[in-house]
């Protein structure tokens, strides 16, 4: 049997507390999505946040009680509770204060979903950025059922993510309405709508300062943690500068410092050693004869490349620091040894610990940590409803972590976004012309023991040494194994046939999603609006629709960063950051079937 031993997968049993929701309306108006500041945002004088653009005054309305947190106990921070504030004492808001002065706010003022006190007046200020790649909304209510469905819980439970909705980003990229997670991610980190492909450069290949960047350069820490490689598009856009994802050669040594502004992330868990390893090691993508590990612990990085050296971690541990754990991206939580591997929340919470000590010790303004669930969008690629599950859960999990660092760290700001949708799901099927029956079937999918990418790279290898009935019957005998699906002799055949693994990859998702009357539209991304989730003080000023781009404006003007002045930098030195022209229109396609 192809997979004797498989370590059976624990689901998470997550009590999640409702908080009590306010009714808000969000003021919107048309503006350029090329420009940085799309949507301002004033900081007003209770510690949150009013929208502003350009000059004109458009809050958020809400009425009632806002979520409560670890707060002041039914003590309103932004009220006097004699009625002079903008506020009301009868719980309505007549504009910039989002509490009121009846006591109904038992966390802070403008703070979605609870979290901490007033953030005017901590020493503090932190940002957790977290980026779920390619989750739609489907994907959220998909990961629900099925998770309630394995626990016997009621249909109606909630997973962290349903406590702190606030919103929606629409993710359309420069170029086309369906953005790549190169353009997303340089939206969110620069404030700019770009080409797909392009990572941190403008349309016109001119270099555009992050967020990341300017808040080091500003005196905040800075951190970056992914399931991906670190030089994958998303972690890649805030600390690089290539006009091509795929250079992430060139990628790598921006990160550790080799470019016009010098080191300015301060930590990197993830994977992707194979970027920064010289080429004579084998796996390395490098085609120079530079070793980046060696050229960063030379310059003061502390270096490991496996699990051992992660675990080694302490809260102690002295920035700058990175953790490349595999040389591709790390493997999907279904397929996974946690002996070799951590899971996102372990990264997250080891990220959280060491930037919250060093910011104490190093007098630091606060920290920046981008958290991407990079794999939940590969899974979709591969339309893999159960490992799309898995990734899902892993960034639930890492949601509640981050949660409980807000409540705990006065200061701190929770976002959660994606860069677009992946895969086109939609939680029910029509199979033929017939009107279908309401209904999806979640146990086709608990017994599967692997990822489809795993098994169809296996299959790959099978197509080649076996013929006739002895391939018939593997693949027969371990699909039913695997998957807990009897196939048909079409499926055979064609699996039999497929020229290659991504082939495979792809058919087996779609066969094992039929059974259990899942549907998907492309194995591509698709141009669907994603959710906006928040939590922490202030963060009422996303609720509603957004771009993309404003989610690192809000950002900016959170920290009082400056992105003109960083960008203004790079452009002045833009011939040593060796930006290559595009020769051609890239079509971007599949980044996670590969060779590990």
């Amino acid at each position: 049997m192809l997979f004797k031993k498989i370590a059976s997968l624990a689901i998470l049993n997550l009590a999640i507390s409702v908080p009590t929701k306010q009714k808000c309306k969000h003021h919107n108006h048309h503006h350029s999505i090329n420009d940085a500041d799309t949507k301002d945002y004033v900081f007003a004088e209770d510690g949150g946040y009013q929208h502003s653009q350009h000059g004109n005054s458009l809050p958020v309305t809400c009425t009632g009680a806002p979520n409560s947190g670890n707060g002041n106990n039914g003590s309103n921070n932004g009220s006097n509770n004699n009625g002079s504030n903008n506020g009301s004492n009868n719980g309505s808001n007549n504009g910039s204060n989002n509490g009121s002065n009846n006591g109904s706010n038992n966390g802070s003022n403008n703070n979605q979903g609870g979290g901490s006190d007033n953030n005017e007046h901590t020493k503090f200020k932190n940002v957790i950025f977290m980026v779920s790649d390619g989750f739609g909304p489907a994907s959220e209510t998909f990961a629900r059922n099925y998770h309630n469905y394995v626990n016997g819980y009621p249909k109606t439970q909630e997973l962290p993510l349903d406590t702190i909705l606030i919103g929606s980003s629409r993710t359309n990229s420069d170029d086309s309405y369906v953005t790549d997670s190169a353009s997303g991610a340089t939206a969110f980190s620069c404030g700019f709508k770009t080409y797909n492909a392009a990572i941190a450069v403008k349309s016109d290949l001119s270099p555009c300062g992050t967020v990341l960047e300017s808040a080091k350069l500003n005196g905040y820490l800075t951190g970056l943690v992914a399931t991906s490689r670190i030089t994958h598009a998303t972690p890649a856009a805030w600390s690089a500068h290539v006009s091509e994802r795929d250079d992430e050669n060139r990628i790598a040594q921006h990160q550790i410092g080799n470019y016009t502004l010098g080191r300015v992330t301060d930590l990197m868990i993830g994977g992707g050693s194979r970027h920064f390893q010289h080429k004579s090691v084998k796996g390395s993508k490098r085609t120079d004869d530079r070793d980046l590990l060696a050229e960063a612990a030379a310059i003061g990085w502390d270096v490991g490349t496996d699990k051992a050296s992660f675990d080694a971690l302490t809260s102690d541990s002295k920035l700058p620091l990175m953790r490349l754990i595999t040389q591709s991206h790390l493997s999907y939580m279904i397929d996974r040894d946690p002996t070799k591997e951590p899971t996102l929340k372990e990264m997250s919470d080891k990220a959280l610990n060491i930037l919250k000590s060093s910011t104490e010790k190093e007098d630091a303004k606060g920290f920046f940590l981008m958290i991407e669930g990079s794999r939940i969008d590969h899974a979709a690629h591969s339309n893999d409803a159960r490992t799309h599950f898995e990734e899902i859960l892993a960034y639930q999990e890492t949601i509640e972590l981050a949660k409980k660092f807000v409540d705990e760290n006065p200061g701190t700001i929770l976002i959660s976004v994606s860069d677009h949708e992946t895969g086109g799901l939609s939680v029910a099927l029509q199979e033929g012309i017939e009107y279908p029956v309401y209904e999806w079937l979640p146990e086709a999918l608990t017994k599967q023991k692997a990822s489809t990418e795993v098994v169809s790279s296996v299959f790959e290898k099978k197509n080649k040494e076996l013929s006739g009935d002895a391939k018939y019957a593997y693949f027969k005998e371990e699909i039913k194994s695997i998957f807990n699906i009897n196939p048909t002799d079409e499926e055979i055949a064609f699996i039999s046939a497929a020229p290659d693994a991504q082939t495979i990859d792809n058919f087996l998702g779609t066969a094992v999603s039929k059974r259990a009357k899942l549907g998907w539209s492309t194995h591509g991304h698709s141009a669907v609006d994603v959710n906006l989730y928040a939590y922490g003080a202030g963060t009422n000023a996303l609720v509603g629709s957004n771009e993309n781009v404003e989610l690192g404006t809000f950002v900016e003007t959170y920290l009082n960063l400056d992105l003109e002045a960083v960008t203004k930098i790079l452009v002045e030195n833009v011939a040593s950051l060796e930006i290559q022209p595009l020769i051609t229109k890239r079509s971007v396609s599949h980044h996670h079937h590969e060779e590990f």
